[in-house]
């Protein structure tokens, strides 16, 4: 077999590959979108349509009526609501210990640093199953509210990411920087604020970002904090408990679009801040 030859195969598997990727990733998200497009009517046709199509004409007919009616729905709203505080709490406060704490792991000198890193590494090893009971009895103990419960409970997780992957940061800067400052007459906190900081900027934003999706996201802890206080759910338990105009109806097209609605500014989220992430997610992978 000539080279050429192995040359277009080892092109077409790629691609065949990419195509397969590409279609694993994004067809459940076009599966939503094509979901919430259509009528209850339309959902129960079998075979199921590729496109929203009438029952009986088959011809081309989305419908925004499941948007309409998540838009108008206070509880879907007050979720929202919910959702931003915690993640924006959670993020913000990631953000603001981890770099302090990713500072002083990558940059100082201190003891005991060793022995910090391998227990912050341990704690992103639990599985939230298996601190939830703990944590729940700790929040009720303290009679904290549902909303300050969860925001505590996102930072056992979102704090050691972040951290570590800080210091990684931190740890990747010339040390000649902090030397320049010292001899300019900087004191630490003005080096680390105003010099090596805003150097860490593809840092800070991918894992903000990160943070920022895993507490929109979680379903489990805000489900068990908000049994008891319906108030504060946050969007996913509203979505999850989505019920219908009738008894035993299922409103699949409402928690569709519901689903688009809350997915929709993540994805904007990671193409704006596209060329951070990707960086911030490869500093350190190359040396020289």
């Amino acid at each position: 077999m000539s080279k050429t030859i192995r040359n277009t195969i080892s092109t077409g598997l790629f691609w065949l590959i990419l195509v397969l990727i590409i279609f694993y990733l994004v067809f459940p998200f076009y599966w939503a979108i094509n979901s919430s497009l259509k009528t209850e009517a339309q959902l129960q046709m079998t075979p199921a349509t590729m496109v929203p199509v009438h029952p009986t004409e088959r011809a081309l007919a989305p419908t925004l009526d499941n948007y309409r009616a998540v838009l108008t729905n206070a509880t879907f709203a007050r979720g929202l609501v919910n959702s931003l505080i915690v993640s924006v709490s959670v993020t913000v406060i990631s953000l603001l210990l981890g770099s302090f704490a990713g500072f002083a792991i990558g940059k100082l000198r201190f003891r005991g640093k060793t022995t910090s890193m391998y227990v912050i590494l341990a704690m992103t090893m639990f599985p939230q199953v298996t601190v939830l009971a703990g944590l729940y009895a700790v929040i009720t103990q303290f009679s904290l509210s549902a909303i300050p419960g969860m925001i505590l409970s996102y930072l056992i997780f979102t704090l050691p990411f972040t951290t570590w992957v800080l210091a990684s940061f931190f740890r990747g800067l010339p040390s000649s920087l902090m030397q320049a400052a010292q001899v300019d007459g900087a004191t630490p906190f003005q080096t680390f604020s105003k010099i090596l900081l805003p150097l860490t900027k593809p840092a800070l934003v991918t894992t903000g970002l990160l943070s920022f999706i895993a507490a929109w996201n979680e379903y489990l802890f805000a489900l068990t904090f908000t049994s008891i206080e319906p108030g504060a759910r946050t969007v996913p338990v509203v979505i999850s408990l989505f019920t219908g105009e009738i008894a035993r109806q299922e409103p699949f097209g409402e928690i569709m679009a519901a689903t688009v609605l809350v997915t929709l500014p993540l994805i904007l989220l990671v193409l704006i801040f596209q060329n951070q992430i990707i960086e911030g997610l490869t500093a350190g992978a190359v040396k020289g």
